[in-house]
């Protein structure tokens, strides 16, 4: 039985022995999907060791319900949902850790927006990302998704699981509000971090 290449047939009869407990169809499962999860996990968090960690847990909370998996239900759609939603948790749990935020956004191609490092200083990146903290959890989450990660519309829907719209509404009025916030602000690294933010929107 060929690991990459599972029909259903042979899918659903290693799911009946999952739910029994059996360590090598769980094996046989994993190792059918953990490569094309890890890919999709990677567009989304676009590092190594954090996609790991996440499906490591995923294939664990896999074994801790497996009495509770349907074999005649599709079993990719299963995983795929499970780790939508631990992507969300980290995202979510990112924006409320600042240790992990600031570490997320120093690994990131997209930090200060493709601004020279030297061209945001420390201080303006902070009234920055204490403005940030100010938004409502959603619409942090989702400002933080789109402008500091630089992900799509698509890729937010799927992590969050709202439409486009509540994301295009959620951006229109994170940009108001930072707008407003820091008003005519003179120093020149916050007019350019403000003018990039505000490009194209």
């Amino acid at each position: 039985m060929s690991m990459t290449k599972l029909n259903q047939i042979d899918e659903k009869s290693l799911l009946l022995q999952l739910k029994d407990g059996d360590e090598r169809a769980f094996e046989i499962l994993y190792n059918n999907y953990k490569t094309r999860i890890a890919g999709n996990l990677f567009k989304l968090l676009k590092s190594d060791d954090v996609v790991k960690e996440v499906l490591q847990e995923l294939f664990f909370k896999i074994w801790e319900v497996r009495a509770q998996i349907d074999p005649d239900k599709s079993f990719k759609s299963y995983l795929f949902r499970i780790a939508e939603n631990l992507v969300y948790d980290y995202f979510r749990k990112v924006a409320k850790d600042k240790r992990l935020l600031t570490k997320l956004m120093a690994s990131s191609s997209e930090l200060y927006f493709h601004i020279e490092e030297d061209m945001l200083s420390k201080e303006d990146a902070q009234k920055l990302e204490h403005a940030i903290s100010l938004m409502p959890p959603q619409r942090k989450m989702v400002f933080t998704l789109c402008k500091l990660e630089g992900k799509s519309y698509r890729e937010v829907e799927e992590i969050m699981g709202i439409n486009t719209k509540t994301i295009s509404s959620h951006m229109l009025q994170a940009n108001r509000f930072l707008k407003n916030h820091f008003g005519e602000a003179s120093t020149l690294s916050i007019s350019i971090v403000l003018g990039v933010l505000f490009k194209g929107l």
